[in-house]
């Protein structure tokens, strides 16, 4: 099946599939932190979420640029709802009786447990951050016009994005009342701040994609052809002539 036979509508189609899987596998699968170091004592620690992250709003940026803000923010609380009925259904998961053969109740239970809070605090990071994303990049894109310094409002509004997300889902992911303020506040800070750093590189790396999913969605390509190029600069060659004449 080649990607240019399909209708715009069918294309963002494909672009809508992987941002809900990549909403569904960052609540699933985020709440595990790993050490990247320590410096002047404190422990940084990042979400294993740091991959696909930067992803969803490089998705929502490409929406936002070919289309408009509101197609972008319908996207949005696609996602929201998505990861919403997850952790409702995680809780109602946990709360149900296991039967006796079913051997792994208490794993079971031990993982979604988490997960039901984690799904809490990525369902209002997530919503506040990409519709802050939205409002930015659409404002932006105003100013500076559709198809100019999209690398600039991509960066622009996914830091912001980027740096509330972090602060919001740790804040209520990893707050633990068995611990002094002071301890629960070097704990998550040794989070928010490489996490947030470590989110606005990526989404730095991650640049080029938006202008790859804004080819795709446009035109059905993943990349720029010089020779189609050519080919239109040549067809409309003898146009420009007559015009002249």
């Amino acid at each position: 099946m080649k990607l240019a036979k399909l209708a715009r509508s069918e294309r963002l189609d494909v672009l809508f599939a992987v941002y809900i899987a990549a909403a569904v596998m960052v609540n699933l699968m985020g709440a595990k932190v790993m050490p990247i170091g320590t410096i002047l004592g404190m422990q940084f620690n990042i979400s294993v979420a740091i991959v696909l992250m930067p992803l969803l709003f490089s998705i929502v940026d490409v929406v936002c640029e070919v289309y408009n803000r509101k197609r972008a923010n319908s996207m949005v609380r696609a996602g929201i709802i998505t990861v919403a009925m997850m952790t409702v259904f995680a809780a109602f998961a946990v709360a149900a009786p296991a039967a006796e053969r079913f051997g792994a109740a208490e794993a079971y239970n031990q993982v979604f447990a988490i997960s039901v809070r984690f799904g809490i605090a990525s369902l209002t990071a997530f919503a506040v951050s990409a519709l802050l994303d939205v409002l930015i990049y659409s404002r932006m894109k105003a100013r500076h016009g559709e198809g100019r310094l999209i690398w600039l409002r991509n960066n622009a509004s996914g830091w912001a994005g980027q740096w509330v997300d972090s602060a919001v889902f740790v804040a209520i992911a990893f707050y633990s009342p068995a611990m002094s303020i002071g301890a629960n506040l070097n704990w998550m800070l040794g989070i928010i701040i490489p996490y947030a750093l470590a989110k606005c590189a990526m989404s730095v790396l991650t640049t080029p994609l938006v202008y790859v999913g804004v080819r795709f969605l446009k035109d059905g390509k993943l990349w720029y052809n010089g020779g189609d190029e050519s080919k239109k600069a040549s067809s409309a060659a003898p146009a420009r002539k007559l015009l002249q004449e």
